[in-house]
């Protein structure tokens, strides 16, 4: 029976394990988009803007402004999305998905509904609520750690 510090440890070695994994199989899901370019996607669409920033999207995902920009040029060229200035601050690049890209993502619906499937399949209610809640309160822990860790570099 393992304590309660060699659980953690267990746990964030299987997260950083896991999204390595995931990330794989992703990929290989779609010949056209990376797991990375799919979670961009996603959080556009959960942002609650229909054009949020580069900016918030970057913190949103956790990655830096450069990656992102990276990723949605990328994404541009593809016609999945267009990156447009902003009308009151050019400073400011917002993103926006493209008809293209509803029409590609309803396509494949099918392929990751399967996905999902596949990878919860062993899950009850339960098991899915206890991960959820769990995953939650770690991504505020992370959040905390990093306003604190922001707050000890501007002191």
């Amino acid at each position: 029976m393992l304590d309660e510090k060699d659980e953690q440890a267990y746990i964030l070695g299987a997260v950083l394990t896991l999204a390595n994994r995931l990330q794989v199989l992703g990929d290989k899901l779609d010949d056209q988009m990376t797991m990375k370019q799919w979670l961009l996607i996603a959080v556009i669409l959960k942002s609650g803007s229909s054009s949020p920033t580069l900016s918030d999207v970057a913190e949103m995902i956790g990655s830096s402004r450069q990656n992102v920009k990276k990723m949605a040029l990328l994404l541009e060229k593809q016609g999945f999305v267009t990156l447009t200035k902003d009308n009151k601050d050019a400073r400011i690049l917002r993103l926006q998905l493209t008809g293209k890209c509803g029409a590609y993502f309803a396509e494949r619906s099918d392929r990751e509904a399967r996905f999902m499937d596949s990878l919860f399949q062993s899950f009850d209610y339960r098991l899915t609520e206890g991960l959820f809640y769990g995953l939650t309160r770690l991504t505020e822990n992370i959040a905390q750690m990093e306003a604190d860790s922001y707050e000890d570099r501007e002191v």
